[in-house]
């Protein structure tokens, strides 16, 4: 799959993910935009990464927020460090700060990318 067609995928799924007000593990996002095997979830999250920096570079809320471990509860450590890359965050990868900052992230991302108008925000 194409790097356009992937980021294209994953945005679609992701702004589902938004509309419905949940979070999707790696691996099932992966499957859910057809990725293939080998390496799924190192290859999804190196494209949650472009697509983070791209939606930071073009001043929008943070549709990877959406995409989680597969424990559900948040994105892991490498979301942090690149948070932190970008400017966005400065604390550790884990625990409470980490926490309550990729809580806020998320309600932003959900309310931005389930709007109706988020049609237009998704390409």
């Amino acid at each position: 799959m194409e790097d356009d067609d992937l980021q294209q995928e994953l945005r679609t799924v992701l702004t589902g993910c938004a509309r419905r007000g949940e979070t999707i593990a790696y691996l099932e996002l992966a499957h859910a935009a057809g990725m293939q095997p080998p390496h799924l979830v190192h290859s999804v999250t190196e494209a949650l990464e472009e697509m983070l920096r791209t939606d930071h570079g073009a001043g929008r809320p943070l549709l990877a927020a959406l995409a989680t471990r597969k424990d559900g509860l948040m994105p892991g450590r490498g979301f942090f460090w690149l948070l932190n890359e970008l400017g966005r965050y400065d604390g550790p990868p884990e625990g409470e700060e980490a926490i309550a900052h990729y809580r806020a992230l998320l309600e932003e991302a959900i309310a931005y990318w389930s709007a109706d108008s988020a049609g237009g925000h998704a390409g």
